[in-house]
């Protein structure tokens, strides 16, 4: 059966000037991972990403790890919404506010259940009902990608990965409350992978991080 593997990106730069841009840590857990791809036989045929700097950043330290070439596709639809914006609109001085990641974690939660809520939609230059489209279609092109490249791999952000697990657990429609949920918990290079069967996608393991185990300083969640 043909797998496609969602990667969530190394560690971004959280709170530097620059947050799309991978730490030295992030750097070192991409290479981490490809390392362990490549020791466990799994050689993609093709790698996807978002169009974002930290996503570029991921694939060129997996595939530096993976010592292979692989061809690499930019799909747009795999980028993370902007959390940044949707933070401001429910707490314009959250950067003053949130002194440590706990606060940040729940000035996070709190802003996107309102955007999640519909009832602001005109506010955001991005709906959640818009977000959870466009990483549907994204899923679906990366599904018909398969019956070409058996073994795919896709680099993306928390919020996309979390929303395709989402998906394939609880449907199409499923509430925000189980984004949520697994949103929380996305570790940085954490692996979902997805069998492709005769009814389709289905998600066999989510956020699967044994390549990080052995050293606790590369587990991370931001």
């Amino acid at each position: 059966m043909a797998r496609l593997l969602l990667v969530r990106h190394g560690q971004a730069s959280f709170g530097a000037d620059d947050y799309d841009a991978l730490s030295e840590l992030g750097d070192e857990q991409a290479r981490v991972l490809g390392k362990n791809l490549a020791d466990r036989g799994i050689r993609p045929s093709l790698v996807l990403r978002g169009s974002l700097r930290r996503h570029e950043q991921t694939v060129a330290g997996l595939l530096e790890g993976l010592g292979d070439d692989v061809p690499v596709r930019v799909d747009d639809g795999w980028d993370e919404f902007d959390f940044q914006r949707v933070v401001e609109l429910h707490e314009p001085d959250y950067r003053a506010r949130a002194g440590s990641a706990r606060a940040f974690q729940e000035l996070f939660e709190a802003a996107t259940g309102r955007w999640c809520s519909g009832k602001y939609d005109g506010e955001y230059a991005e709906s959640f009902t818009a977000f959870r489209e466009r990483v549907g279609g994204a899923l679906e092109r990366a599904a018909r990608l398969l019956g070409e490249h058996r073994e795919v791999v896709a680099v993306s952000s928390g919020g996309p990965i979390a929303l395709t697990a989402t998906r394939l657990v609880a449907g199409p429609h499923a509430d925000a409350v189980m984004w949520t949920a697994l949103n929380r918990v996305v570790v940085n290079t954490g692996v979902t992978k997805l069998i492709s069967g005769r009814s389709g996608l289905w998600m066999s393991t989510y956020n699967e991080h044994t390549h990080l185990e052995a050293d606790p300083r590369l587990l991370t969640y931001r």
